[in-house]
């Protein structure tokens, strides 16, 4: 089964590019400069970014649907990230190199299933869960903080 992991779509952050970070803290966002490589993912590339690279540190809804599963956590974004991640078949730097906590969810937003792997080893994973009938689509968590790191879909 091929499968297709896609970053998040940088227009919903793109309003705080360039602010100050007095109005970034006003709406509860933080900027940090990497200091450190692996460190701080970014969720649009879902790449880790250079040492000296802006991110921005906010709270994303990552999954909205109307169940007990809605979600939202703490997401690194770089600032000025304008290249959405779309690969069919491969698995980022980012994502390989880290523990992920996979979810699989099915059309409404109910958890099917979930398993802890290794980056490395997640492939496989990916591929049962989603031959799977009731499985929809998966969401990728660096397990360490729980930060949501990418959905995953059926190509």
């Amino acid at each position: 089964m091929s499968f297709r992991i896609r970053g998040l779509d940088p227009e919903p952050f793109a309003h705080l590019f360039g602010r100050t970070d007095a109005d970034l803290a006003a709406l509860g966002v933080t900027r940090c400069i990497a200091d450190a490589k692996p460190g701080y993912p970014d969720r649009i590339e879902v790449r880790d970014v250079e040492p000296g690279e802006a991110v921005l540190l906010l709270n994303y809804e990552h999954q909205p649907a109307r169940t007990a599963y809605r979600a939202s956590h703490a997401i690194f974004i770089r600032e000025g990230a304008t290249q959405v991640l779309d690969v069919v078949g491969v698995i980022p730097d980012a994502i390989l190199a880290r523990p992920i906590s996979l979810r699989a969810f099915d059309a409404a937003g109910e958890m099917v299933d979930a398993d802890l792997v290794d980056g490395r080893d997640i492939e496989g994973v990916i591929v049962a869960f989603l031959d799977h009938p009731k499985v929809a689509y998966l969401h990728a968590h660096y397990a360490k903080r729980g930060c949501y790191a990418a959905r995953i879909d059926r190509a």
